[in-house]
């Protein structure tokens, strides 16, 4: 058992040191050894085999981030989820009343989300759009 600050921190340093040493590692080969070879076609933003068009500062869609943002706090109630199953032996009712409080909620969340149209990425339909267009 450490018993002094040196020896408690000692293997996070040295893990540091360790994950230091092979991205620069890493980085350095690929300089030393990697090909340097400029053409037209490899200067070209690749889009999944698609040729580009527009330009690269055009507004991405909010909705783009919200989602992210979604997808990262279903992930947050996924992780929670381990240690309730972990524990769940031990406190029995008390845990299952408490996780269902818990999914209860990120459910309802994920209603009102649903609801507001958060998830739809289809076109925008606007009030009176018979859905043709006017020539």
């Amino acid at each position: 058992m450490p018993t002094s600050y040196p020896e408690l921190y000692f293997p996070i340093v040295v893990q540091a040191v360790i994950a230091m040493a092979v991205a620069a590692g890493m980085v350095g080969a690929s300089y030393l050894f990697g090909k340097r070879v400029r053409n037209k076609v490899k200067d070209m933003p690749y889009e999944c085999g698609i040729v580009p068009t527009g330009t690269a500062r055009e507004r991405v869609s909010v909705k783009f981030y919200l989602v992210a943002m979604i997808f990262i706090l279903f992930d947050i109630e996924a992780i929670f989820l381990y240690p309730w199953a972990v524990v769940y032996r031990e406190l029995r009712l008390f845990a299952f009343v408490e996780m269902f409080i818990f999914v209860v909620l990120i459910l309802s969340g994920f209603f009102y989300i649903w609801k507001m149209g958060a998830l739809d990425w289809g076109p925008e339909k606007r009030s009176g759009d018979s859905g043709r267009h006017a020539s």
